[in-house]
């Protein structure tokens, strides 16, 4: 069973679990008076209307490329993803209202034992739906999926909160009804923040997990030609499309033909082995005749790496006829002047090697 079938077939099954909850709730709280229990039977409802927009988002993304979106429709389920998020937090909103007007309305609960039962069950379902579905979304990465389970484990614990408050009212006659419809509007509206938020972090860009970008650097690496990965950047088209580029160290003794197999090698490799397609791959050539060159750039990267920020050195080159020295160096995020970094670099360099025009690029920590 492929990815887009697990998501579906998740997304039914979480479909028909919440409408059968959401009967059961909605019959126990009209029928106790209980507010907390109609809410919570809303908010299945809002769950099942979550899994419908899973598929439906699965199912466009799903779309071929054309001429208008040649790298596919695959972040459409960031898109289902924040509709998801959006959901929840006007299930929330509506909730607060509804509990607000019961606090300043209050009326007197009706719970029998069966109902109890019937919600204290529904707990259980919640917990292993939740378990199951946050499963699945991790292991196909579908952030739909993920978002769903984690609404249906806060399900359970709002559903744990109500069976308390009726057992509360059985024992103590002390209705809490309304303060805790209120306590669980709360809770729905800031887990649909908080999921508006990761949404729009993602659909903004962020960075790619550093597992993965380790992983397609080691296997880059593994080619005996390849002395280093580096200014791996890769762009996510969806959860399981991820294009990018990268540079490597090669000796100058590769001739053309010998580069042209070795890219075409690693990008085959990285695409069977991560699903990630290496768009560009860039060449950074090491001047394999003189040792000189090898201590020259360990000296610098001594000067260089002393200051805070400065996490790594690549593509050194010196030309000693023409008295030049140039490389990149990866400056971390917390560098608030780069400008100003850039000239201490040079002028440090320079300073052990005065007759050298130094140049030295800054990029930014993109990758792990």
């Amino acid at each position: 069973m492929n990815r887009d079938q697990r998501i579906v077939r998740t997304s039914i099954i979480g479909i028909v679990a919440n409408l059968l909850l959401a009967g059961f709730k909605a019959g126990v709280g009209m029928l106790s008076g209980s507010i907390a229990i109609v809410l919570d039977a809303v908010n299945n409802l809002s769950d099942a209307l979550s899994s419908v927009i899973t598929i439906v988002g699965t199912k466009l993304a799903l779309k071929k490329p054309d001429r208008k979106h040649p790298l596919g429709y695959g972040r459409i389920e960031y898109l289902s993803a924040l509709m998801i998020a959006m959901i929840i937090l006007y299930a929330g909103f509506t909730s607060m209202e509804e509990s607000i007007k019961k606090i300043m309305h209050p009326t007197t609960p009706e719970y029998t034992k069966v109902g109890i039962v019937i919600i204290a069950v529904a707990v259980l379902v919640k917990v292993l739906l939740g378990t199951y579905v946050k499963k699945v979304g991790k292991d196909v990465r579908s952030d739909s999926l993920i978002a769903s389970g984690e609404d249906a484990l806060l399900d359970s614990v709002i559903s744990f909160s109500t069976v308390v408050a009726a057992v509360i009212f059985v024992l103590w006659k002390v209705s809490i009804e309304a303060w805790l419809g209120a306590a669980i509007s709360l809770i729905i509206i800031k887990a649909g923040v908080e999921m508006i938020r990761d949404t729009l972090s993602q659909i903004l860009g962020e960075r790619v997990d550093g597992d993965i970008t380790k992983q397609v650097k080691a296997t880059i690496n593994s080619f005996e030609e390849v002395h280093g990965a580096y200014d791996l950047i890769l762009h996510s088209y969806g959860p399981d499309r991820l294009i990018g580029s990268v540079h490597i160290e090669i000796p100058d003794t590769c001739s053309i033909d010998e580069l042209d197999h070795l890219e075409r090698a690693i990008a085959k490799k990285v695409r069977e082995e991560h699903q990630v397609t290496l768009a560009g791959i860039g060449i950074y050539s090491i001047n394999s005749k003189d040792p000189q060159v090898q201590k020259d750039r360990e000296k610098i990267e001594k000067i260089v790496l002393a200051y805070e920020h400065v996490l790594q050195i690549h593509g050194f080159r010196i030309e000693y006829e023409e008295r030049t020295i140039s490389f990149d160096a990866v400056i971390g995020f917390g560098e608030k002047n780069l400008w100003e970094l850039q000239q201490k670099l040079v002028q440090s360099v320079q300073k052990q090697y005065p007759e050298y025009e130094v140049t030295i690029s800054l990029d930014a920590d993109i990758s792990d």
